[in-house]
């Protein structure tokens, strides 16, 4: 009987232990399914992109925190952002951007400080750290990499026999003739052993310039300068015979091997104006730029530039030519009655050729905004005195190439580069042609510096200071001046116009 009654016992305890076992909450054995990341990303196949996107983000967590740092990037690669909601977007760009830093792609980087542009919640730390990011990713991409530029062929030689590829008919036709015009004076001037052959680019096709260059024994081609064909090239994986196009082409990036370009680009001079204006202290700009292809493109390059370095625009005019200034300045300065309310503008970006241009400061001061800062582009400058017309641009800060103007540049003309053809040119050329004419002669002294790309670094142009960023783009950095008594003067420190005012006015007296 005893041993009848310890048997049920037994038997009744180990049941209630069974019981008792199947209650516990489960192990971390039991959660291992949920850090599987090919279980999320199996589920992302049959989800909404919603779901589908946060299913995935799962994985690239799960996956960077096992090590799997490549793994986990390619699936970060994957997902669409724009399908996850707000706070998971900021989780995805900080994940993303920080294996894309970690793996040097600094194209992923920039893809994922986006959200910045979009103004998402965020904490102030999580901000900093994609700036930071952000920041890295510019700077990495805008160093040249070496192996991306190598030629080879040109490494250690003497670059001696040019092809030049321009039009000699059709729109683009007298500007060419400006650029081969100077391209040939230049030589002549410094007495360079360089052979140089012409090619008429509106005859051939890109292919047939290249066979001809080729059938010259060029060692490199200056040209096109058709837009259209500049793109069509920086398309391609390569080009023939080392290339420094005379223009920029459209793509977002050139990818092209061996193929250079260089340009008088306005939209470098608007993103120039927005840093310079923030440095100066400037936080709130409007901006006026005409209304056609060019003023868009500007003003665009303006404003995200603007905006990446964290201003607000307050108006953006598109403004006619053909119509009254005072149209477009009364929608850029918000004028109410006869006066301007500046309450959100601390400063304007112009756009405008001289006739235009010198109508501006004049309304702005009928409108009672006379001290706003105004900052342009090269072209309200004529590039010659014309002291009583140019004295309705007193205090507008531009800027312009060095051969435009000297003093603000390096002190005055005897200093600027190639200072012989300076002099020559600017006797013989029509102003108005001159910048092209600078243009001719920088394009030469680059073709002939492609087998030392060290000396493209910083190289002080007629045009700018003249650097090549990392595809190929040679980028210029431009000399600041403000009108003074209808003459241009030097703007040297940012933040510091008016010491240099009082210092033009002294020189004045």
């Amino acid at each position: 009987m005893k041993q009848s009654l310890r048997g049920f016992l037994a038997a009744t305890l180990m049941a209630l232990l069974m019981v008792g076992c199947a209650m516990q909450p489960p192990s971390v054995v039991d959660r291992v399914p949920d850090e599987d990341p090919n279980r999320l990303l199996s589920q992302a196949e049959q989800q909404g992109p919603e779901q589908a996107a946060i299913s995935r983000l799962e994985a690239a967590n799960i996956l960077a925190r096992q090590g799997q740092r490549e793994d986990a990037y390619g699936v970060a690669t994957a997902i669409d952002e724009q399908a996850l909601p707000e706070s998971a977007r900021v989780r995805w760009a900080l994940l993303f951007s920080e294996l894309a830093r970690a793996l040097d792609e600094p194209d992923s980087v920039l893809r994922a400080t986006q959200v910045l542009d979009d103004e998402l919640p965020m904490q102030a730390n999580q901000q900093r750290t994609l700036e930071d990011r952000q920041r890295w990713a510019r700077e990495t991409l805008d160093r040249p990499d070496p192996a991306r530029f190598a030629l080879p062929e040109l490494e250690g030689v003497t670059i001696n026999r040019i092809a030049v590829a321009l039009p000699e008919s059709g729109a683009l036709s007298n500007v060419a003739e400006t650029l081969a015009s100077a391209i040939r004076r230049h030589r002549d001037i410094t007495g360079d052993d360089v052979q140089l052959n012409f090619l008429d680019s509106s005859q051939y096709a890109l292919n047939e310039l290249y066979d001809r260059a080729q059938q010259m024994n060029a060692q490199v081609m200056i040209g096109p300068l058709d837009k259209e064909q500049v793109t069509q090239l920086e398309q391609r994986d390569s080009v023939p015979v080392p290339t420094l196009a005379l223009n920029y082409g459209s793509s977002e990036r050139n990818q092209a091997k061996r193929l250079f370009q260089y340009g008088l680009s306005a939209e470098d001079e608007a993103r120039q104006a927005a840093r310079r204006a923030w440095q100066d202290g400037h936080r709130q700009m409007s901006l006026m730029v005409p209304d056609n292809d060019w003023g868009q493109r500007v003003g665009e390059a303006f404003w995200n530039e603007w905006q990446r370095q964290g201003g607000d625009i307050s108006n953006a005019v598109r403004y006619n030519p053909d119509n009254p200034v005072s149209d477009a300045v009364k929608t850029a300065l918000n004028v109410r009655g006869e006066r301007a309310q500046l309450n959100d503008i601390d400063g304007l970006f112009l756009l405008a050729l001289p006739d235009y241009a010198r109508q501006v400061p004049p309304t702005m001061d009928f409108y009672y905004a006379p001290n706003l800062p105004v900052y342009a582009t090269s072209h309200l400058h004529e590039g010659r005195r014309q002291i009583r017309l140019d004295q309705d641009l007193n205090e507008v800060m531009f800027m312009d190439i060095p051969w435009q103007i000297p003093d603000a540049a390096v002190g005055g003309e005897e200093v600027l580069p190639f200072y012989a053809t300076y002099q020559r040119l600017r006797e013989e050329s029509d102003a108005s042609m001159f910048r092209l004419m600078a243009m001719g002669v920088d394009a030469y002294e680059i073709a002939t510096r492609l087998s030392d790309f060290s000396a493209l670094e910083g190289f002080d142009g007629s045009t700018g200071k003249l650097t090549l960023t990392s595809d190929g783009r040679i980028y210029r950095e431009l000399p600041w001046a403000k009108f003074q008594n209808g003459t241009p003067s030097p703007i040297l420190i940012p933040g510091l116009q008016s010491n240099q005012e009082d210092t033009d006015e002294s020189d004045d007296n």
